[in-house]
């Protein structure tokens, strides 16, 4: 092979996805090229090329557009335009938007040579969403291959038979059956349905603490309306479960029928250094200082989690339930040094540990919801727990927040009246500083207390969300602020100067923008989940989203927050600061493709929400 032909070949060889092909088919593929140059405002294909072809770009750019003038998008050099590949291009017109080098190939010889590549072939023949979702559907097997808990079954750790009784049965036979089983728990059936659970706490703390008679019948202390998991459930979820829910025991059901029980023991086991030990010993914890030391393993978490290629859902779950532990944990030593609360309240979570979305030593983002039933002179016992707990988290690594979005803030830090009349208030007059504060509070969950508290005030925000037509055109208006860098054609616009000099913001003008839209779908739709993803689940088929355009939404959310999740692994594994900027240089040519297709599907997204309000 010339020099020339050596050139061209290596050119080709360094393009998504050609770079896949052997070289031996790469030199049949520079054998078939055509060089074309096309002048600055010429219209494509070149003269005297009639049959299908796609071409590669050596020099210049191109502007694919509607006959309607509408800019689908623009090709620069290393890329490659398959719009004349296909006999569906009518509505289609792709111009030059400077002198352009290309190199034409016959698509029908092209396929014939890459016949035996089907990657190579169908990243040609699908679209954006489609690679994407081609690209997320291999991460999530990947994901579950090497993660042993959301691999298994929790039919694999569940023990059975469990002993049960009736809820006529008194506390002191309750009693003597769990020390003769030597079992901690005992579940309380009628026709094999559970009922509810009763624990050694449980008899100690409503019964002996509160001086019940012991003939008491067990379902006066039991706990009810408890957590169950269906035994088709994986490992992973009953271990997510029992860390948000703060619980040891998990019976386990089919078709509603009890059949097992798996506790926190059978799962720690199994796995060493993971999201329910981590909890479990700051559950034990005696002071401030040990959760400080225990602290330090949450980043250890996150770059054991990424290595081992879990999906960056599982990873921001498992981080918020830890990060929920240490708040419970801080909160119960605060009672036991101020005493117990003068009337009910709920801690409140905000923003990514709200929607379980966080990453290794966030900043905080708390506030608390206090009983109407709160007095002036009961101020002083809020503002001590407060912070007590915020102290505590800093002390940890979660630093202030720099927007004083905590519960130290007395804006924060009131009643359950006061909450509603705050939403109904960002609602009825959505000011640029209200919607500022949505993007905050619309994304709540209790950590800690009494949740019925949130819950009446977020029922009651919902019904009129779904309603509120203005507020939902103010709330897409400011969303589409951030936008993806999608000015590119020859690469990303990057962040011209600064600290982060040649970085994209993958938070802001990735992720951030996709949160938002959940936002709105699940604001529109009355839906009561804050995670993105069960929002966009959730949302899916109503008038608000098709079902098409979560899942692409979804595809693109994911991939995003893997990107994020490595980037900052790889920035703590070096002993650095983690952050959102990523150097398109720090991920493969295939990669980046990928990330355009993210982009693209997130300024579709954008666009139909710009178009509707």
């Amino acid at each position: 092979m010339d020099s020339a032909l050596t050139e061209i070949s290596e050119f080709i060889q360094a393009i998504p996805p050609l770079e896949l092909l052997p070289s031996h088919i790469i030199e049949q593929i520079v054998k078939e090229i055509n060089i074309c140059y096309v002048r600055r405002g010429q219209m494509l294909p070149p003269q005297g090329i009639t049959d299908e072809s796609l071409y590669i770009l050596r020099k210049g750019a191109l502007s694919y557009v509607t006959n309607e003038g509408e800019l689908l998008g623009k090709y620069g050099e290393g890329e490659v335009c398959t719009v004349f590949c296909f006999s569906n291009n009518d509505n289609i017109k792709v111009t030059t938007d400077e002198d352009t080098l290309l190199y034409s190939i016959n698509y029908h010889n092209f396929r014939q040579l890459v016949d035996e590549y089907p990657d190579v072939m169908a990243f040609f023949q699908q679209t954006a969403e489609q690679r994407l979702n081609k690209k997320m559907l291999q991460v999530n097997e990947d994901a579950i291959l090497n993660s042993s808990l959301l691999n298994s079954s929790v039919v694999n750790f569940y023990h059975s038979p469990v002993v049960t009784i009736s809820p006529e049965t008194s506390i002191q036979q309750a009693a003597i059956l769990m020390t003769e089983e030597n079992f901690s728990c005992l579940v309380i059936v009628r026709n094999n349905q559970p009922l509810g659970i009763v624990t050694d706490k449980d008899i100690r703390r409503r019964c002996v603490a509160q001086g019940l008679p012991t003939d008491q019948p067990v379902s006066t202390i039991m706990t009810d309306n408890m957590a169950t998991i269906d035994i088709k459930s994986t490992a992973y979820d009953a271990l997510m479960m029992m860390t948000q829910k703060h619980i040891h025991h998990l019976p386990v059901t089919k078709n509603s029928q009890l059949k097992g029980m798996v506790t926190v023991t059978d799962l720690m086991n199994n796995e060493g250094q993971n999201a329910v030990n981590i909890t479990s010993v700051i559950h034990k914890a005696k002071s401030v200082s040990e959760l400080t030391d225990i602290s330090s393993m949450i980043p250890k978490l996150q770059i054991r989690m990424a290595k081992l290629g879990t999906t960056a859902d599982h990873v921001g779950k498992s981080i918020s339930a830890i990060t929920m532990a240490f708040t419970i944990r801080l909160i119960e030593m605060a009672e036991k040094l101020l005493g117990p609360p003068p009337v009910p309240y709920a801690w409140l979570a905000a923003g990514s540990q709200a929607r379980q979305e966080q990453f290794a030593h966030s900043d905080q983002d708390n506030a608390l919801i206090i009983s109407n039933d709160m007095q002036p002179e009961h101020s002083y016992w809020f503002k001590d727990l407060a912070t007590f707990v915020s102290d505590g988290l800093a002390a940890c690594g979660f630093i202030y927040c720099p927007g004083d979005v905590m519960a130290t803030n007395p804006k924060w830090c009131q009643t359950q009246q006061k909450w509603s009349q705050y939403f109904a208030q960002w609602i009825n007059t959505p000011e640029p500083k209200a919607l500022m504060h949505c993007s905050i509070f619309f994304d709540l969950t209790t950590v800690y207390g009494d949740s019925r508290l949130l819950e009446q005030v977020q029922e009651k925000m919902l019904k009129t969300t779904q309603h509120s037509t203005l507020f939902i055109a103010h709330l897409s208006r400011n969303a589409l602020n951030l936008r993806p860098p999608l000015g590119f054609f020859r690469d990303f616009v990057l962040i011209q100067d600064g600290e982060n000099k040649a970085t994209l913001d993958l938070k802001h003008n990735g992720i951030a923008p996709i949160v938002d839209l959940a936002r709105i779908y699940a604001l529109s739709e009355g839906i009561s989940s804050v995670n993105t993803i069960e929002r966009l689940q959730q949302a899916a088929g109503t008038p608000s989203l098709t079902k098409s355009s979560a899942a692409n939404l979804i595809d693109a959310y994911e991939f995003l927050s893997m990107l994020r999740m490595m980037h900052q692994a790889n920035k703590l594994q070096q002993g650095q600061q983690p952050n959102n900027y990523l150097s398109p240089k720090e991920i493969s040519k295939l990669e980046r493709e990928h990330l355009k297709d993210a982009f693209k599907v997130i300024k579709t997204m954008q666009d139909s929400r710009q178009s509707t309000y």
